[in-house]
């Protein structure tokens, strides 16, 4: 294909394609998916690295920001969007920056990531400050809206991360506070990247902002203690998370649960320690919202 990036190589074994059945085909890709998982945790160092960043940008009170085009900016806006459900953030905390706009979202901008001016303007409405961290993601590593972003990011002062899927060059490497590069291989089809690069970029978000809310008290044993009760489902978690750890019928757990405001972390203090919903906001408050810190491990 006369191009080095490791995205727009062919790859040999699908060579046969368009040939294939359908039962061939899924077992095709079936078996190349199964490669990305191995190849997101030869990047574990790096990942661990990201995480610490974005822990130490928060505790800093900076916020993260990703950056995209394409399939690459749809996963950080998706990643960015379930924070406030899931971990009870601000939705300010961790931010999406699509190249088009949301309306690329739901239908593809693919020459929204030709201009760096463009990825700089981004940076500067969202206001991004010296304390944020700013993550590009580009699997193919040359967007320039992604480049052209970081650039800017990185004149303000923010600190600043590239994940792609294709080896980074040396000055890529010396210009971010981390870099993270899964390489999985060129695609079943080639050049398409929502594909392997697609999952491995899902891996690797899933796991700097999951790690970096374990790490910021977001989560007690592996319960999602903090996540925002907005609907029947996330009330019904709410509700068995009290009951399961404290011991209580399902009425004091909904009772403890009112009162704690819809706080579940507040809730728990509440029942374990028997104290009201003001005091048990000033124990967390003692130990930056870590419920271990009060309760010991769940049961």
């Amino acid at each position: 294909m006369l191009d080095a990036r490791l995205t727009e190589q062919r790859n040999p074994r699908s060579a046969d394609l368009d040939r294939l059945e359908s039962g061939d085909l899924v077992a095709l890709i079936n078996s190349e998916d199964r490669t990305v998982a191995e190849a997101v945790g030869r990047e574990a160092e790096a990942i661990a690295r990201g995480i610490d960043l974005i822990v130490d940008t928060f505790r800093s009170g900076g916020r993260l920001f990703y950056v995209g085009a394409g399939t690459s900016g749809r996963l950080g806006v998706l990643d960015a969007a379930e924070m406030p459900p899931t971990f009870g953030t601000d939705p300010e905390l961790v931010q999406g920056i699509i190249a088009g706009g949301y309306e690329a979202l739901v239908r593809a901008r693919e020459g929204a990531e030709d201009e760096a001016a463009d990825g700089a303007r981004a940076v500067e409405e969202r206001g991004i400050r010296s304390t944020d961290f700013v993550m590009g993601i580009a699997t193919s590593g040359t967007t320039p809206f992604v480049h052209g972003a970081l650039d800017r990011a990185r004149e303000i002062g923010a600190r600043t991360g590239f994940l792609l899927c294709t080896p980074p060059s040396d000055a890529l490497v010396r210009r971010h506070d981390v870099v993270i590069a899964p390489l999985v291989g060129p695609e079943v089809v080639t050049g398409s990247t929502r594909m392997k690069a697609g999952t491995a970029t899902k891996l690797v978000l899933n796991t700097l902002t999951t790690g970096a809310m374990v790490r910021t008290g977001k989560v007690w044993g592996n319960l999602m203690v903090d996540l925002q009760v907005t609907c029947a489902k996330l009330d019904d978690r709410a509700g068995r998370i009290l009951r399961g750890t404290l011991g209580v019928e399902a009425d004091e757990a909904g009772r403890l649960l009112e009162d704690a405001g819809g706080a579940v972390k507040v809730a728990l203090v509440m029942g374990g320690r028997g104290v009201t919903a003001d005091e048990a906001r000033a124990l967390l408050d003692q130990v930056d919202g870590r419920v271990g810190e009060i309760l010991g491990p769940p049961p």
